[in-house]
């Protein structure tokens, strides 16, 4: 019987070329490249399970996964060269470790947190193309800060919260966002936020429905409705996928 040895891996990409994490029909996901790395460095299928799904389009600093492999085949430091040399630019292993043999990087997560890049600034610097969404309108940031904060806490998000696709289990949708915090660099916005999980879009959704009040397009006591309403009215105001970050998984 064949030992075998479960990897924990830290992994970083540009989510532009992919359609999310999640393994797609098309092989174009990042699971899929992920698996395809496995399978042309040992010959053979190796699923990888992440810590949660990425939308098309979105970036990951640091995603968490794990896959497990035939202890033999090779040292765990060789794993992170393996793996990137078979890997597309866009995707890297920073780093692979020894895990637990239960260790699982979903179900062991206990929150995550997202940071959302705003550029507000009547032009999109070069560098942010695909990056950051571009926001040139004058943005009330005390608005935005008073809404971030009826955010906090538990509640029932279903009104942030995009229908998936049919075929997906319902799912609960009480969630605990911890703090939402943001920090202004010159033209680039950051909204940090830190949960025990969200919801398919919820990030996104959360980012558009503030800009639009820190806008003046929408009152706050929209998000108070949609608080309350537990999915009976949702908003539609998303955020662009570009600017969406997954920075970091908690366990």
């Amino acid at each position: 019987m064949t030992d075998i040895l479960r990897l924990k891996m830290l992994i970083a990409y540009d989510g532009r070329p992919f359609r999310g994490w999640q393994s797609q029909a098309t092989k174009d996901a990042v699971q899929d490249h992920m698996e395809a790395a496995f399978a042309k460095t040992i010959g053979g299928r190796v699923v990888v399970h992440g810590s949660g799904r990425t939308d098309a389009g979105v970036h990951a600093l640091a995603q968490i996964a794990h896959a497990d492999v035939p202890a033999a085949r090779l040292e765990v430091s060789a794993w992170r060269g393996a793996l990137n040399n078979f890997l597309p630019p866009e995707i890297r292993v920073l780093r692979v470790s020894r895990a637990a043999p239960d260790f699982h990087a979903r179900f062991h997560a206990r929150g995550k947190i997202y940071t959302y890049r705003m550029w507000n600034a009547s032009y999109l610097h070069p560098l942010e193309i695909g990056r950051a969404w571009h926001m040139p309108s004058k943005l009330d940031l005390d608005i935005l800060r008073q809404g971030a904060q009826m955010l906090e806490g538990k509640h029932d998000f279903a009104g942030f919260a995009a229908n998936r696709a049919p075929g997906y289990a319902a799912e609960d949708t009480v969630r605990t966002i911890q703090h939402i915090c943001l920090t202004r660099r010159g033209d680039l916005l950051n909204l940090r936020f830190e949960g025990n999980g969200f919801l398919y879009k919820m990030v996104r959704l959360l980012t558009g429905t503030l800009v639009r009040c820190a806008q003046g397009r929408a009152e706050l006591t929209f998000i108070k409705e949609l608080l309350a309403g537990k999915g009976a009215k949702k908003t539609s105001f998303a955020a662009p996928a570009e600017g969406l970050y997954l920075t970091r998984v908690l366990y």
